[in-house]
């Protein structure tokens, strides 16, 4: 009798201890935003999911989870799953270099969702290696600059605009009036430049000659089985298989862990379930250069 009740009493204390345990584990994620590094200490070998999801008009938040991921032993691989359609050029670039300092220390793999075009396909292009669905949207290797010009429209309100500068060009692209030809040579220039810059960089990622790349890179999109015959896509399949792929090269046995990034800006409810899908349509756009295709008759 008194040896059954020593029993129940260690096994009660175990259950106790295991308990607290998870619990003190919860409670840390949840007062840390559910750090990465915590779950992943919790289930072991894991693939992380970096999701870049809408507009890229800012890079801070896929580099700090891309850091992250570097930094987490529990983490063997890295997955980026991209449904953009691109953004600036700046945070496009950012992501591209960071990608790039995380390769040498963890195979990374790009999932290429419904699309996946402009700068979606440059940040796509820093990994080791690329997946897409054969009806993804990609490519559209470019640069684009849009302006508007609102003169006739004032003139007709009545309204009238002015620009005190300290040189010719300062207020070039100004809506207040059209450009001159000197400045489209100037702004050509300019886009040619930074076009430059984005076959460059995918040529380096994918392996391949600046020339061929630059044959590619008149603006077109194309189907992800397209890309796959062209030589931007390596392989066919799902965000699982991306995984699966991951998990290989990581050298992870069996069915992987999968840990999703975060974003920063989580409501307590959200900490407090672990939801860490980081799937956000990052709102606001910025003026100037992007790598973007994003057509209004896109759903």
């Amino acid at each position: 009798m008194a040896r059954g009740r020593s029993l129940l009493k260690g096994l009660g204390i175990l259950f106790l201890s295991i308990l607290f345990f998870f619990v003190a584990v919860f409670f840390y994620a949840y007062l840390t935003g559910g750090d990465i590094q915590v779950l992943s200490l919790v289930g072991g070998d894991s693939v992380g999911v970096l999701h870049i999801t809408g507009s890229i008009n800012d890079s801070q938040e896929a580099i700090r989870n891309l850091k992250q991921f570097g930094e987490t032993r529990g983490i063997k691989a890295v997955v980026v799953r991209i449904d953009s359609p691109g953004g600036g050029v700046a945070p496009t670039q950012e992501i591209f270099e960071e990608i790039e300092k995380l390769k040498k220390k963890k195979p990374v793999i790009a999932s290429l969702g419904g699309m996946a075009t402009s700068g979606g396909y440059y940040i796509a292009s820093a990994c080791d290696q690329v997946v897409a669905n054969p009806g993804t949207l990609t490519g559209s290797i470019g640069v684009i600059m849009e302006l508007g010009n609102v003169e006739e429209l004032l003139k007709k309100l009545g309204l009238k605009g002015y620009s005190i500068k300290s040189g010719p060009h300062k207020d070039i692209g100004s809506p207040l009036r059209p450009l001159s030809a000197e400045e489209k040579v100037i702004l050509q220039s300019l886009v040619d430049n930074v076009h430059g810059q984005f076959v460059r960089a995918v040529a380096k990622g994918r392996g391949m000659p600046e020339e061929k790349i630059r044959g590619l890179a008149d603006g077109r999109v194309y189907s992800g089985e397209q890309a796959k015959g062209l030589g931007l896509v390596d392989l066919l399949g799902n965000m699982e298989a991306a995984i699966d792929l991951a998990a290989e090269r990581g050298g992870i046995k069996g069915v992987p862990q999968v840990i999703h990034s975060r974003s920063e800006a989580k409501g307590w409810l959200e900490k407090l379930l672990f939801s860490f899908l980081g799937n956000r349509l990052i709102q606001g756009e910025s003026w100037g250069l992007r790598y973007e295709w994003s057509p209004s008759f896109i759903q």
